[in-house]
């Protein structure tokens, strides 16, 4: 057993070293050869004893128990996944005791059956199993009886030319009181014994090829063949290099796609943006738009990247942002007028309380006005100083706001000390009016 399963391995090995290459998914007609073992005393058992003590026992695997058979099978791929298959048996058996009959010649049997093959994948494999299903007829000695084949097998194809075949089968007949079932171990090797038809010549007509402009490409396949060309462009010429043959070019000397017959995508609105590429091809626009003008979302003629209310509809005056009542802005810069200090200190005096406190109320009641606080000194003493001293008014002026209830946020404040008279600082008045805070009211 050991050496049978070394020629396996040996077959197997040899078989795979060839470059395969297979001349059809369905088997061809085949001739086979094969030798067999039948086992007749493993189904027997299964009678009396369980399959496991059969396989224990080991008569399925004992060459010495079981009868020897010659067979020779004719193969044909019926489709891709079928095949059929008949052969013919030649057993060297005992099976006198089995009907009860003594005899002490050699018995032989001669068995014809025809079965169906069904493979999962095509002929154009290496490797192939196959399972079997059929039906046959046997003459054993004095002896006739049909049985049913069932079993599986291993095909391994060599190019389409050989095929070496593995096979176990089951064997039930029909007269099992005079001839017992069977198992059957085969080995075989079959031919290709069809025709492979080889492809005709194909004769080719000698042809004259001319090629009158000398650019590669024949007259017969030349468009241009007066004028030296390209053969991408069927011998036609391109001057601007688009890839569009000067016959076929609106454009010949720009370079453009052929969508536009050889011309550069249009521009309509001349915005330097290709209609191809450009939302509003017919209104010049700017490229972070997609080539449309910037939006006005709130339609007051100023667009949204310098309108500071872009929601709401305003004047350019005012950035785009609601215009405030002039009275009201008066109001505030009357206020302003009438904001004072201690001398040379940022504390408020008490008489500016009134002006201040209509300034809290016209904010409170105008959720979206800001104001800026802007704090001033006339050129006396050092101007440094008189820089923090003007920074220190406007947050006072900031801090009695944000005490009335007007939201921190909405205040800006900044000193500039001297550096912006209203009047000349050579006078005392003049000084008086430098010394001064300004609320500029907005909206934005």
């Amino acid at each position: 057993m050991k050496q049978k399963l070394t020629l396996l391995a040996l077959i197997f090995l040899s078989a795979t070293t060839f470059a395969q290459k297979f001349l059809s998914p369905k088997k061809p007609a085949l001739l086979g050869f094969h030798y067999s073992l039948v086992d007749n005393n493993s189904p027997k058992a299964i009678d009396s004893t369980s399959l496991k003590d059969v396989f224990k026992k080991g008569d399925i695997f004992n060459p010495r128990k079981q009868a020897s058979s010659l067979g020779v099978s004719y193969w044909k791929g019926l489709t891709n996944n079928i095949d059929f298959s008949g052969r013919l048996n030649g057993i060297f058996y005992d099976y006198a005791t089995n009907a009860g009959r003594a005899t002490d010649r050699n018995e032989f049997g001669a068995e014809l059956e025809a079965t169906l093959n069904l493979h999962p994948v095509s002929d154009a494999h290496l490797f192939t199993p196959f399972l079997t299903v059929g039906v046959g007829g046997g003459h054993y000695t004095d002896v006739f009886t049909g049985y049913v084949p069932v079993g599986i097998g291993f095909q391994f194809n060599i190019q389409s030319q050989v095929y070496i075949l593995l096979q176990t089968q089951y064997r039930q007949t029909f007269e099992k009181n005079q001839v017992p079932r069977s198992l059957m171990h085969s080995l075989g090797v079959a031919f290709n014994i069809g025709r492979v038809k080889e492809p005709k010549p194909v004769e080719v007509p000698v042809m004259v090829v001319t090629d009158r402009d000398g650019d590669g490409v024949v007259d017969s396949l030349d468009a241009c063949p007066d004028t030296v060309g390209l053969p991408a462009l069927n011998g036609c010429p391109d001057r601007d290099g688009d890839g569009v043959a000067d016959k076929d070019d609106t454009c010949p000397d720009v370079a453009g796609v052929a969508k536009y017959q050889g011309c550069p995508v249009p521009d309509t609105d001349k915005d330097g943006i290709n209609d191809e590429e450009d939302k509003c091809p017919n209104v010049a626009g700017v490229a972070r738009y997609q080539g449309c003008p910037v939006p006005d979302t709130d339609n007051d003629g100023v667009n949204d990247e310098e309108d500071k209310c872009p929601n709401e509809a305003g004047v350019a005056s005012n950035f785009g942002c609601p215009e405030i009542k002039q009275e009201i802005i008066e109001k505030v810069n009357l206020a302003a007028r009438n904001v004072f200090f201690a001398t040379s200190s940022s504390k408020l005096l008490a008489k500016s309380y009134p002006a201040l406190n209509g300034v809290a109320k016209i904010l409170t009641e105008n959720p979206t006005f800001k104001v800026d606080i802007e704090g001033h000194t006339d050129s006396t003493g050092n101007t440094e100083k008189n820089h923090v001293l003007s920074h220190d008014r406007a947050n006072s002026v900031k801090a009695y706001l944000v005490s009335k209830g007007v939201e921190e946020g909405r205040m800006e404040t900044k000193g500039f000390g001297p550096d912006q008279p209203i009047a000349p600082n050579k006078t005392a008045a003049g000084r008086a009016k430098n010394r001064r805070v300004e609320m500029k009211l907005r909206n934005y």
